[in-house]
């Protein structure tokens, strides 16, 4: 069974539609909690970090064989609870931002400019911190810039997710100068088909599950002998 840790319901069909379509079959076990993200926007997201270790070991009793963390905001801190949860817990964004990184410049450049889109101030910072870390890790160089969509996070609370979505689209399409745009948020996902635009967009939910997905598969949790 595979976990999933929520800051908000909007996120439960979604990867439920998605399992469904990449991945029959698989159980899933969705955990909300809108209070963290409030609370690590207040506090910042280490503030969180006891209440994250606890529900992962929830779902671990509760026989998740993995947890997948949909929040950008407090991913690093969900990811950093692994060892003590004993199973693989990932951040939905880690497998978008690696592809973010290996995409190849512009001709006449040596760094990949990345553009960050986010709707909520408070992700750019994890968002870049995470697309920095995948640079250094695939020795690749790369510029960054992020956009604040203005007040998209105002109509996405107020439940008007096609005015949401409209406006994290607008902003896509105003991107002139990048070899590739991330959603820094897995509510934006919808957003990257109605933007009109040559630039690559990436989302997490896809990328993010499949990681996840591949992490419950028995060999991937079972250490490999070594050979001599």
């Amino acid at each position: 069974m595979l976990a999933l840790l929520h800051t908000s319901p909007v996120h439960v069909p979604v990867f439920d539609a998605l399992r469904d379509r990449e991945h029959p079959g698989l159980p899933l076990r969705h955990l909300v909690r809108e209070d963290l993200l409030a609370t690590a926007l207040a506090d910042g997201p280490d503030a969180v970090a006891e209440h994250i270790d606890r529900l992962l070991a929830t779902a671990v009793a509760a026989g998740a064989a993995a947890v997948l963390c949909t929040c950008s905001t407090i991913g690093a801190v969900a990811e950093a609870g692994a060892p003590a949860a004993g199973v693989p817990v990932l951040r939905v964004d880690r497998p978008m931002a690696a592809a973010a990184v290996a995409v190849a410049p512009a001709a006449g450049r040596t760094a990949t400019r990345v553009t960050v889109v986010a709707a909520l101030a408070g992700t750019v910072r994890p968002t870049a911190a995470l697309i920095g870390d995948e640079a250094v890790r695939a020795a690749r160089p790369v510029t960054l810039t992020t956009v604040v969509v203005d007040g998209a996070w105002e109509r996405f609370e107020a439940g008007d997710r096609d005015g949401y979505l409209a406006a994290v689209a607008t902003a896509v399409e105003a991107v002139d100068d990048a070899d590739v745009v991330v959603l820094a948020q897995a509510s934006m996902a919808a957003a990257a088909n109605r933007a009109t635009t040559a630039v690559p967009v990436l989302s997490s939910p896809g990328p993010g599950l499949r990681a996840a997905a591949a992490a419950c598969r028995p060999e991937a949790r079972t250490p490999r002998p070594r050979t001599a």
